[in-house]
């Protein structure tokens, strides 16, 4: 796994995987006519891991109806399903931020060469008055002074109007870049934490956190394809947020909830002893096996939906990769042997 930054994608950093998504990326961009470049691989590589359901759904279009995948396609899909912070955001704050820069820098040095200019005429006419004998000539020059200090003194009020009025503008373009941020590592369709988010949640904790100290909760939808398959994608959406509020309802408010990708959600709970997390998981896990979902259309009961839950303990020596491992091992131990069970 890997760091992120603001909008930059992450990707599992595993050799032995991705050497199997390579023999099955490359085949596909060749069949399609794709070029190889490093803009078009990730977007297949998100593709054939299948974690991007939208993007998915957008080349499965593309190629259904038999569209060319050109440059403009690619760049299109990039900026909207894989770089999903939306790069237009940041590009028109960063443009809004460089304007109000530039606006508080030109009123500064408006009002500095002001100040430069006044300062030259004072000498000046300090000079002058002490060459002057006659009371009328000193009071027109004290005169000129004071307007000069009156014009000085209107120009350093416009610019503290102007560095307040900046001011604002850099909060609220603060503001505005923290929604931002925030749509990059929230899940679209859930509002828990989306991958990106996750990787990065996990490296942290597990960099700063004390082994015995940290649980990993990996959960999947038992059967979920064939929710899909049965009632449609839609509903299917709704039986995921639906779990997605159940692991919202019995997570502590210092866990880290996640969609990891597709179906299979997580909880990285830090500060939580293992007897916790499995109670926490099991609470998950009975409240789905007792729920009775219902299509919002007609009523029609979707039957019993249940949770394989796989949980792991941080232990001395692990990274995020080999704490991760052991907890998706657990859940396929769940899902190998009869679902519907918790494995820890």
């Amino acid at each position: 796994m890997t760091k992120n930054v603001s909008f930059i994608p992450c990707y599992d950093f595993s050799a032995t995987l991705n050497a199997t998504y390579l023999k099955e990326i490359l085949p596909l961009m060749v069949s399609h006519n794709v070029a190889a470049n490093p803009i078009n691989y990730a977007i297949w590589y998100d593709y054939v891991v299948g974690n991007n359901a939208k993007l998915t759904e957008f080349v499965n279009t593309l190629l259904a109806e038999q569209k060319p995948f050109d440059s403009d396609t690619s760049i299109e899909l990039y900026k909207k399903y894989v770089c999903n912070a939306s790069l237009e955001s940041f590009e028109k704050i960063n443009e809004q931020l460089q304007k109000v820069i530039g606006q508080a820098a030109s009123s500064i040095n408006d009002t500095y060469h002001k100040a430069e200019e006044t300062n030259d005429s004072f000498q000046k006419k300090t000079v002058a008055l002490e060459n002057i004998s006659e009371a009328t000539d000193i009071k027109t020059v004290l005169q000129e002074i004071i307007q000069e200090t009156q014009a000085l003194a209107a120009t350093s009020q416009s610019m503290q109007f102007k560095l307040t009025e900046a001011n604002k503008e850099m909060e609220r373009l603060r503001l505005e870049l923290a929604q931002v941020r925030e749509v990059a590592v929230t899940d679209g369709l859930t509002g828990l934490l989306n991958r990106r988010a996750f990787d990065q949640a996990l490296a942290k904790i597990v960099g700063q956190s004390e082994p015995d100290k940290t649980c990993l909760s990996m959960l999947d939808i038992d059967h979920f394809k064939r929710v899909n398959d049965t009632y449609g994608h839609t509903v299917g959406d709704n039986v995921i947020k639906y779990v997605a509020s159940l692991m919202k309802k019995y997570a502590e408010d210092h866990h880290h909830v996640d969609r990891y990708g597709g179906e299979e959600l997580a909880i990285i709970m830090p500060n939580t002893t293992k007897a916790k997390a499995i109670e926490i998981s099991e609470s998950i896990h009975s409240a789905m096996e007792k729920s009775r979902l219902k299509r919002k259309d007609n009523s029609q009961p979707l039957g019993t939906i249940t949770l394989s839950i796989g949980i792991a303990e941080l232990q001395a020596g692990d990274d995020a990769e080999s704490f991760l491992v052991r907890a998706d091992n657990a859940l396929y131990q769940a899902k190998d042997s009869g679902r519907n069970k918790v494995v820890h």
